[in-house]
């Protein structure tokens, strides 16, 4: 009987491994992708929309293993920085009143009530009110990096990275560029959300900033800023041609 058992338990097929979400989705346990980019080439557009050839990718930036863990650790990271937790009530301890008894405590008939600051009466203590709190929590550089290599990595894998050339000069009208950007994402979800990566910051750069700063679904972040939340966040990423130089400079 032993042996049928042990026969039995054997034959059981291990589960099939389950393929690992993004990291929007992701919890802090789940297991590392060490899957590879194949092809590293992007479509490149110019400034009227149209295609202007393909673009290749430089493999240490967008050919990376995908680390969805390390992507949901600095994702929670970011998330939590921007946290002010500057909210703040003060308790019966810091009321500027006096801690002297209110009145005697016996023969008025009234409740035997001590301190004016207590919290069932107006201008009184807060009980259990929030506190200020530093959410503020730290990442090293090098996870940083690859964290964000890891998100790059994913969106070319996914097809979702186009490139843009000759942007560095486009005129500051929001409606040219609104026009261009829906020729660029014609064959795309137009609802989803798209994140513009330019080369420069917007004091040196405006112009592209003005022109699609008021354009429904689009965000525009300079490269030497951009994380791994903005990446995850957006469905579909055009990059500055420029941008890649930045990206392959220092990834932060």
């Amino acid at each position: 009987m032993a042996a049928s058992k042990t026969t039995k338990k054997a034959e059981i097929k291990a589960p099939k491994a389950v393929k690992a979400e993004k990291v929007l989705s992701a919890a802090s346990g789940q297991v590392k992708s060490t899957a590879k980019v194949g092809n590293l080439s992007a479509v490149m557009y110019d400034t009227k929309g149209a295609s202007a050839g393909t673009f290749s990718l430089p493999k240490e930036v967008f050919g990376a293993k995908i680390n969805n863990v390390l992507m949901a650790q600095a994702v929670r990271v970011y998330l939590a920085n921007q946290r002010q937790g500057n909210a703040h009530t003060k308790s019966r301890g810091e009321i500027t009143l006096t801690t002297a008894k209110w009145y005697r405590q016996k023969g008025t008939g009234r409740a035997r009530h001590g301190a004016q600051s207590a919290p069932i009466f107006v201008g009184g203590g807060v009980a259990h009110g929030p506190k200020a709190h530093d959410f503020t929590l730290s990442l090293p550089k090098k996870m940083r990096r690859a964290a964000l290599i890891s998100a790059l990595s994913q969106k070319a894998k996914d097809g979702e990275i186009t490139i843009l050339s000759g942007f560095e000069k486009v005129e500051p009208k929001t409606k040219a560029m609104s026009e261009v950007i829906a020729k660029i994402t014609a064959d795309k979800k137009r609802k989803s959300k798209i994140l513009v990566i330019a080369s420069n910051t917007p004091k040196n750069m405006p112009n592209i900033y003005r022109a699609g700063r008021n354009i429904k679904n689009v965000d525009i972040i300079s490269a030497d800023l951009l994380n791994t939340y903005e990446v995850l966040k957006h469905k579909n990423l055009l990059v500055m041609k420029e941008s890649i130089e930045v990206l392959s400079g220092g990834v932060k």
